[in-house]
C-alpha cells in the first residue's frame, strides 16, 4: 500500500545524517538519484546536509578516531571550515549525474528567529527552487556559537521545512526510525510505523543515544517532528543507507511517520492572524481589497495610504477605504519605501526604489483574511 503523505507531497525536506555522507558516496548518489526523480515529477526538494565538520576532522588532522563529541567549540568551528567544501564537492558529484545545479546556503539560529531574516532566507531558497537548483543547506559552524546554534540539523531541517512552508519532512539517519526498545539491543524491539500524535511515552521511547560522528540522535529527530507537525508538516524519519532511501518511504512499511497536527495553511495562518501584532495599516482601493479576498497578493498600485512605522517582516493590517479590515499580512517593504511606490506600477518599483525585492506589497501567501 502506498502512503498518501508521501505520494501527495509537492514540497519537501530532506535531512541527511553525517553518518551517511561521511565516506559513504553511495549514499550520496542514492539519495541524488531519489531527488532526481522527484524533481522530474515537479516536486520542489531542499536538502538539508549534516557532514562538515566530519569531513573536516581528517583533513586538519583533528580527532582522528571520528568521534565529534569531544572537540571544542574552536575545533568543530576550524572543522566545518575545512569540511564544508568537501561536503558541497560530495553533493555536487552526486547530482551532477543528473545534470542539477546545487546550491549552497548556510543557515544560523538567529536568521530563522528574526522575521526580516526569515523572509530573506525564504525568497532565496524559493528563487533557487525557481530556477531549478537543489538548495544544499547546513547550519554556519564555522561562525556559530553555543548560545546562537541549533547544534543539530535535525530541528535546522524542521525550520527549513517551515521557512518554505513543506508539506514533508524526511530525516534519513542509520537507523529505520522509532523503536519501541533499541534495536541494537533487544531483538524484539518494534519499530513504531505511525505517530498521531507526540507525548511523553515517545519522548521517552526516543531515549538520549546520538551518533559517533554526528550530534543529533532520536530525542532531536522526535523535538523536530514536534517542531514539523506543529506547522502543518508531516515528518518520517528512515534509514538513508538503502537503495532509493527516499522513494521507498511510498510503503507504508518504511520508516516511522508523524502526523501534522493541523495543516500548514492553518498553520501559517495563525502564525501571522494569532502570533504577530499588527503595526501598521494600508489602505485599499475596491480593486486591491476584491484581489485580496479572491487570494491574489496585494500590488502597489492598489495601495491608497500607509499609516504607521513598520519594518520589512512586520505584520500590517489590510483594510478597505472605509476603514473595514479584510485581512492581515506580512509586509514585504518597510513603511518609508512603501509610501514611496504608493499607486504605481510594479514595474516602477525598481526605478523608484533603486531595487525590487517582491513585485507585491503583502504576497499573498503572507495574507490571512480576516
Amino acid at each position: 500500500m502506498t502512503r498518501p503523505a508521501f505520494t501527495a507531497a509537492r514540497r519537501i525536506v530532506i535531512k541527511a545524517g553525517s553518518a551517511l555522507v561521511d565516506g559513504q558516496s553511495p549514499a550520496c548518489a542514492a539519495i541524488a538519484n531519489d531527488i532526481a526523480y522527484l524533481r522530474a515529477t515537479g516536486v520542489d526538494v531542499v536538502l538539508v546536509s549534516s557532514g562538515a565538520i566530519a569531513l573536516g576532522c581528517p583533513r586538519l588532522g583533528i580527532n582522528r578516531d571520528g568521534e565529534t563529541d569531544r572537540l571544542s567549540l574552536e575545533q568543530k568551528q576550524a572543522a566545518a571550515a575545512a569540511g564544508q567544501p568537501a561536503l558541497i564537492q560530495a553533493w555536487e558529484q552526486a547530482f551532477a549525474a543528473h545534470n542539477i545545479t546545487t546550491a549552497q546556503a548556510l543557515i544560523t539560529l538567529d536568521v530563522t528567529e528574526s522575521r526580516r531574516r526569515w523572509l530573506n532566507a525564504r525568497a532565496t531558497l524559493n528563487t533557487l527552487l525557481g530556477y531549478g537548483a537543489i538548495p544544499i543547506v547546513n547550519e554556519n559552524d564555522t561562525v556559530a556559537t553555543d548560545e546562537i546554534r541549533y547544534g543539530d540539523n535535525d530541528r535546522l531541517a524542521a525550520r527549513v521545512a517551515q521557512l518554505i512552508g513543506a508539506d514533508l519532512l524526511v530525516l534519513l539517519s542509520d537507523i529505520e526510525g522509532l523503536y519501541d526498545a533499541d534495536p541494537r539491543t533487544d531483538p524484539a524491539a518494534r519499530l513504531i510505523g505511525d505517530i498521531p500524535t507526540i507525548d511523553a511515552s515517545i519522548h521517552a521511547m526516543a531515549g538520549d543515544a546520538v551518533s559517533s560522528v554526528g550530534t543529533g540522535g532520536m530525542k532531536t529527530k522526535i523535538l523536530a517532528a514536534e517542531m514539523a507537525a506543529a506547522s502543518g508538516c508531516a515528518t518520517a524519519i528512515s534509514l538513508g543507507s538503502v537503495e532509493e532511501p527516499v522513494l521507498r518511504l511510498a510503503s507504508k512499511s518504511c520508516g516511522s511517520w508523524f502526523h501534522p497536527s493541523q495543516s500548514t495553511a492553518s498553520a501559517r495562518e495563525q502564525w501571522i492572524a494569532g502570533s504577530l501584532n499588527p503595526v501598521g495599516k494600508i489602505c485599499v482601493d475596491d480593486g486591491a481589497a476584491s484581489a485580496v479576498l479572491q487570494g491574489k497578493s496585494l500590488l502597489p498600485i492598489g495601495a491608497i495610504s500607509i499609516n504607521g512605522k513598520f519594518e520589512r517582516g512586520d505584520t500590517v493590517q489590510i483594510t478597505k477605504a472605509g476603514g473595514k479590515l479584510i485581512a492581515r499580512g506580512i509586509s514585504a517593504y518597510d513603511a518609508a519605501d512603501a509610501r514611496r511606490i504608493l499607486g504605481r506600477q510594479t514595474g516602477e518599483i525598481e526605478a523608484i526604489l533603486g531595487y525590487r525585492r517582491s513585485a507585491a506589497l503583502v504576497h499573498t501567501d503572507d495574507i490571512v483574511l480576516v
